[in-house]
């Protein structure tokens, strides 16, 4: 049976669970559900936490630009995430490789064929290829969207059949219920110009620096190459597998 391939966005906000560290819980929550799934599903990462990873160990001095201290602090955390992350899936017998990509390299003809040739390969032979931003070449990702826009790319790249965007609200809320006490998700969207038109807030995470702004602008992407994306809650446990079963509240973008 052919497996259904899946890629997976996890923003900051996921990783770190709204804290100031990297969450080794949440990292070993979302390797048991690949696990898990491994039989039905083969999954690709595209992670954001090098910036976080690095607060834990250092504080940098500096007199540069504030963005070539991020771009320093991805540097150093970058190793450290990678750690966690293969640490933490080796002890459930699930094997991990890094790839670092700019936007640039969705420019180049060449490096696309490389990119796809290279994850198919290591999909293949059940490595989870982990990808982020190569933010010491690159800035998008520090400046906006953390990791959103190249997670589509990247989906449409690979022709995946789903991308899920882990965030820390239940999908997107309806505009009337944002401000009350009881937001509500919308469950199902057909027409993305209407999703774009309810999205009820543009504030950016703690972590993060996207929003739901580019969560959307990341979904329109996926949706020009025929990818369904699922917007959930990435703080809950089991969100993947709960998702899948129907058991949590999420959005699905068809």
């Amino acid at each position: 049976m052919k497996k259904k391939r899946v890629l997976l966005k996890i923003g900051s906000n996921t990783l770190t669970k709204e804290t100031n560290h990297i969450s080794r819980g949440k990292i070993e929550d979302i390797g048991r559900q690949i696990e898990n799934l491994k039989d039905s599903y083969e999954f690709i990462i595209v992670s954001s936490g090098a910036i976080a990873a690095a607060k834990q160990f250092v504080k940098l001095e500096h007199n540069g630009e504030e963005i070539n201290v991020k771009q320093a602090l991805a540097s150093i955390g970058q190793p450290h995430l990678m750690r966690i992350f293969q640490e933490n899936f080796r002890e459930l017998g699930l094997f991990t490789s890094q790839c670092l990509l700019s936007y640039s390299d969705f420019e180049n003809p060449k490096a696309k064929s490389n990119i796809k040739n290279t994850i198919d390969v290591l999909v293949a032979n059940n490595f989870i290829p982990i990808i982020n931003e190569n933010d010491t070449v690159a800035t998008d990702e520090i400046k906006f969207g953390d990791n959103d826009k190249l997670a589509a790319l990247t989906a449409s790249l690979l022709k995946v059949d789903l991308l899920i965007i882990a965030t820390n609200t239940d999908g997107v809320y309806t505009k009337q219920s944002f401000d009350g006490d009881m937001p509500e998700t919308i469950e199902e969207v057909i027409n993305l110009n209407e999703l774009i038109n309810e999205v009820s807030s543009n504030r950016k995470s703690s972590h993060g620096t996207g929003g739901m702004q580019s969560k959307i602008e990341a979904a329109t992407i996926a949706h020009k190459s025929n990818i369904e994306t699922w917007i959930v809650n990435g703080l809950k446990d089991n969100f993947i597998t709960d998702a899948i079963e129907g058991k949590t509240n999420f959005t699905k973008i068809k």
